[in-house]
């Protein structure tokens, strides 16, 4: 039965993951990088990666893909020319705006909705989970589907590398 349950969540995010794919032409970790993009402003790549819980080699691919969609630009830095900024752009905004929610931020909203003894035992039984699995010390990076996690493409939309980007 728990190994059922896990199969059904990995489900669920493959499923919102590729729907994502199709409707938006982004995977997770890219709406997630160009929506910190949108709520940060002006921001170093190095900054952005802290906020995302990726690494900064992971943002930087991610950047460059979003870049070369016209969703973001690098700028340099008014004070510091050596500083290069990010920013985001119209088109990226305005696809921000249109792009569904990502199931991460449905599940933290729900999860804050419950009561602080029930998130505090979810928390436990998934840590378990996680250390019965062998998980414990992989990096976590963003909610994302499992093709996401093995570096597999997402609808020939994908984005490689040690992490998921």
């Amino acid at each position: 039965m728990v190994l059922t349950t896990l199969r059904k969540i990995i489900r669920a995010m493959d499923i919102r993951s590729r729907h994502l794919a199709r409707t938006v032409g982004l995977t997770v970790p890219q709406l997630v990088v160009l929506k910190e993009v949108a709520s940060l402003g002006e921001v170093a790549i190095g900054r952005l990666a802290e906020n995302v819980s990726l690494s900064q080699a992971t943002v930087t691919d991610i950047v460059d893909r979003l870049e070369t969609r016209g969703l973001v630009q690098r700028n340099r830095g008014q004070d510091d020319r050596r500083k290069v900024l990010l920013t985001i752009t119209e088109a990226g905004a305005q696809l921000c705006d249109e792009s569904p929610t990502i199931l991460q931020e449905e599940f933290v909203e729900a999860f804050e909705g419950l009561a602080e003894w029930e998130q505090t035992q979810i928390l436990s039984a998934l840590q378990r989970v996680a250390a019965m699995m062998k998980a414990e010390k992989l990096p976590a990076g963003l909610m994302a589907s499992s093709a996401a996690l093995t570096g597999e493409s997402i609808d020939g939309i994908g984005d490689t590398g040690t992490e998921e980007s």
